[in-house]
C-alpha cells in the first residue's frame, strides 16, 4: 500500500543522504516522492529507456542487469538505483527487474536533478565521479611541463667552451645543452666548466662536445616533479633535460623546485641512493609505510603515492645492481634489468613482494652465464632483506627461465603467443607488464615493440588473454551487493587487490594489447586506450572512476592500519564502512563487471 507522508519522512531519515539533509529541504521533497508497487517479474525498466526518476526500495528486491542481459546487483530496502542514468542524459544503462514483490519511492527527474544542485550532500552521494581534492600544488602532483624552463640555451657540439661560458654568465644560468638540431646530444654545467676545463688545465677553444655529458638522462613533460627530484638526489645531478618523442623541450633545475610535501619520500630515495648494504636500505625501506600514511593522510591521488613508494623500490633495485657490479664486476656483455607485476605498472602500495627479470646481450656466451646468475641472487636477496619478499610463483631472476638472453626471451613471447595455453596466458599476462629499471634498455625496445605487434595480430591469442582477463571478478554478491570470503583468517572481508583492482589492471592490460600501447602503468593504459578509440570517453570515464575510488579505499583501508600500528594488508570488511561507502564502492564494482561484460562479448567500447 502507497506510504503516508509520514511513514516516508520516517523513512528517508534513516536513509543517506536524505538524513543528512536540513528538515525543511527534507519536508519540501516529501510531496514529490510517488509510492509505487511492483510484482515478483515485473519490469521496472528496461535498458536504453527514458528514466522517470530515481528508485528508492522501501521493501522488496530489484535485480539490476547490464547491457548483455549480465546480472550485476541484487539490491534490497535503502538501496537505490537509476542515478547512473539520470546523470547521463536521462536514459537507463541497466535494466531493473522485481525479484519479489517490491515497493519502491520514485522521486521524478526534475526533483532529482534540483536535489543536486541545492544540496551538497546529495551532490556528494549520487556523483560517482572523482572529485578534485583541495590542497596546494606540489612536486607529487605538478607536471613536468609546469616546472620546466621552455626553450633552453642549446649550443652546436663544435661550440667553444670560452663561448659558452660568456653565454653561460650573461645569461646567468648554470647550463647548457648542446643539440643538433632538437635533437639532444649533452648537456655541459658549469662543474663541467670548472672541473674538466679549469680543473683539467684544458685550453679554452675546447669543443663542448669534448667536456659535455653525452646522453644525459632526461624526463619528458608528463611525468611529474617529484620524478626530477628523485632522479637528482639519485643520479647526484642539478639539471634534467626534458625531451618530448626524442626533442629537447624544456630543462628543470635544483632552483626550480620547491621542496615540500616530497620531500620525504625523496629522502628516502636519496639515503637508498648512498647505502652500502641490503641492511642499511632495510632501515630506509622500513620507513614505506609511515611514508604512506603520510602522503594519503595529505590527500593524494593513489596513482601519486603508489608512484612515490614504487621510486623507492626502483631505486633500490639500481643500488643493489651497482653493488653487485663492485662486488662481483662488471658485467660481460650487456644486460638489462626488468620489474613486472605492481612494480613494473608504477602500483606499489604498502605491501609488495618482487617481481623481476633480466634481458642479457645474444652476444653472451655459456661461461659468462654464472655472472648472471651471482648477480640475481645477489639482487633479489637483497629486495628481500628490503621488504620485497621473494615472489611466491618464483617470477623473478633467480629462476633461471627468467634470466636469459634476448633471443630466448623472444622466443618465450613467440611461443605464448602462438600457442596460448593456460600457462601461456598467466605468463604472458605478466610479462606484458614490463618495466625496465636498470641497465641496457635498448635491449627491451625492439623486443617490446614486436610483441605487441605480434600479440594485437593473432586474434585466438587475444581471445585467450580476453578470457584469462576475466578470471578476477568483482566481490558482487547477495548480502548487500558484495560476496565476502566465506572461510579462513580473513573471512567476511573483501580481497581489495585480487577482487578490487586487480580486475581493472586485467581489463587494462587488454585495452593496451589492444591499442598496441607500451605503457604498463593501469590508468596511463585506461587513458590511452580512450584516446585510441578502442575504450568509448563515457564507458572510459565510468572505469576510471571506479578504479579511483576502488584503489583510494584501497590505500586508505592500509593507512588505518599504519596508524593503529599494524602491518597494512588488502582486507577490508564491510562492516566497518558506513553506508554512503558502501553504497559507492558496490557501484564501483558493478562498473567494473559492466565493463568485464562488454570486454567477454566483444564490445570493450561500452558507453
Amino acid at each position: 500500500m502507497p506510504l503516508d507522508s509520514a511513514a516516508l519522512s520516517r523513512f528517508l531519515s534513516a536513509v543517506h543522504p536524505y538524513d543528512a539533509l536540513p528538515q525543511e529541504a527534507l519536508s519540501a521533497l516529501l510531496p514529490r516522492f510517488e509510492s509505487r508497487l511492483y510484482f515478483a517479474g515485473d519490469e521496472i525498466y528496461s535498458l536504453g529507456s527514458e528514466l522517470e526518476g530515481l528508485f528508492l526500495i522501501h521493501e522488496g528486491q530489484v535485480e539490476i542487469r547490464d547491457e548483455h542481459d549480465v546480472p550485476v546487483s541484487l539490491l534490497g530496502r535503502r538501496n537505490s538505483f537509476g542515478e547512473r542514468g539520470l546523470l547521463r542524459e536521462g536514459l537507463s544503462v541497466t535494466s531493473a527487474r522485481a525479484v519479489e514483490d517490491c515497493l519502491l519511492v520514485i522521486l521524478p527527474r526534475d526533483a532529482f536533478h534540483g536535489l543536486l544542485e541545492t544540496q551538497d550532500a546529495a551532490r556528494k552521494f549520487f556523483d560517482r565521479s572523482r572529485t578534485a581534492k583541495p590542497r596546494k600544488a606540489d612536486l607529487s602532483t605538478s607536471r613536468v611541463a609546469t616546472l620546466m624552463a621552455p626553450a633552453p640555451l642549446t649550443c652546436p657540439a663544435q661550440t667553444t667552451v670560452r663561448d659558452a661560458a660568456q653565454i653561460m654568465h650573461s645569461r646567468r644560468i648554470s647550463s647548457v645543452c648542446i643539440t643538433d638540431g632538437s635533437n639532444l646530444l649533452g648537456i655541459a654545467t658549469i662543474r663541467d666548466l670548472s672541473g674538466k676545463v679549469v680543473g683539467g688545465a684544458l685550453p679554452y677553444d675546447t669543443p663542448l662536445s669534448d667536456i659535455m655529458t653525452p646522453n644525459p638522462m632526461t624526463l619528458s613533460p608528463s611525468d611529474i616533479g617529484s620524478d626530477v627530484l628523485h632522479m637528482m638526489m639519485e643520479r647526484r645531478i642539478g639539471h634534467v633535460p626534458i625531451t618530448e618523442a626524442g626533442k629537447l623541450v624544456g630543462i628543470v633545475t635544483q632552483t626550480d623546485l620547491t621542496r615540500f610535501q616530497a620531500v620525504s619520500s625523496a629522502e628516502l630515495v636519496s639515503e637508498i641512493a648512498h647505502a652500502s648494504s641490503a641492511e642499511e636500505m632495510a632501515k630506509v625501506t622500513a620507513r614505506i609505510p609511515q611514508l604512506l600514511l603520510q602522503l594519503v593522510a595529505g590527500g593524494n591521488r593513489h596513482e601519486v603515492v603508489t608512484r612515490l613508494i614504487t621510486d623507492i623500490a626502483d631505486t633500490a633495485t639500481r643500488r643493489l645492481l651497482a653493488l653487485a657490479e663492485e662486488t662481483f664486476g662488471p658485467a660481460p656483455v650487456p644486460f638489462l634489468w626488468l620489474a613486472c607485476g605492481s612494480q613494473g605498472r608504477q602500483e606499489q602500495t604498502g605491501v609488495s613482494d618482487q617481481d623481476n627479470c633480466i634481458l642479457i646481450d645474444d652476444a653472451v656466451t655459456q661461461d659468462q652465464m654464472p655472472y648472471f646468475t651471482k648477480l640475481a641472487e645477489f639482487v633479489c636477496t637483497g629486495l628481500d632483506t628490503c621488504g620485497y619478499v621473494f615472489c611466491p610463483g618464483d617470477m623473478m631472476a633467480t629462476n633461471p627461465r627468467w634470466c636469459q638472453p634476448v633471443r630466448v626471451w623472444r622466443e618465450y613471447f613467440r611461443s605464448w603467443i602462438n600457442k596460448p595455453v593456460p600457462e601461456a596466458q598467466m605468463l604472458a599476462s605478466v610479462m606484458f607488464d614490463l618495466r625496465p629499471i636498470g641497465g641496457a634498455v635498448d635491449l627491451f625496445g625492439d623486443l617490446q615493440e614486436e610483441t605487441l605487434k605480434a600479440a594485437a595480430q593473432n586474434s585466438i591469442f587475444v581471445a585467450h588473454m580476453l578470457s584469462n582477463s576475466l578470471k578476477h571478478t568483482p566481490p558482487l554478491g547477495l548480502l548487500r551487493g558484495f560476496a565476502t570470503i566465506r572461510s579462513g583468517e580473513h573471512k567476511n572481508h573483501l580481497d581489495l587487490k585480487h577482487n578490487g583492482v586487480v580486475p581493472v589492471v586485467d581489463l587494462g592490460r587488454i585495452y593496451a594489447l589492444q591499442s598496441r600501447l607500451a605503457q604498463a602503468n593501469t590508468r596511463a593504459r585506461l587513458e590511452g586506450a580512450m584516446a585510441a578509440g578502442v575504450l568509448s570517453q563515457s564507458g572510459g570515464q565510468d572505469l576510471l572512476d571506479a578504479y579511483d575510488l576502488i584503489a583510494e579505499s584501497r590505500l586508505e583501508h592500509q593507512a588505518e592500519q599504519v596508524k593503529s600500528g599494524n602491518a597494512p594488508d588488502n582486507y577490508l570488511a564491510p562492516a566497518d564502512l558506513s553506508d554512503f561507502e558502501r553504497s559507492h564502492l558496490r557501484d564501483a564494482f558493478v562498473v567494473v563487471k559492466s565493463l568485464q561484460s562488454a570486454v567477454g562479448h566483444g564490445k570493450g567500447m561500452l558507453g
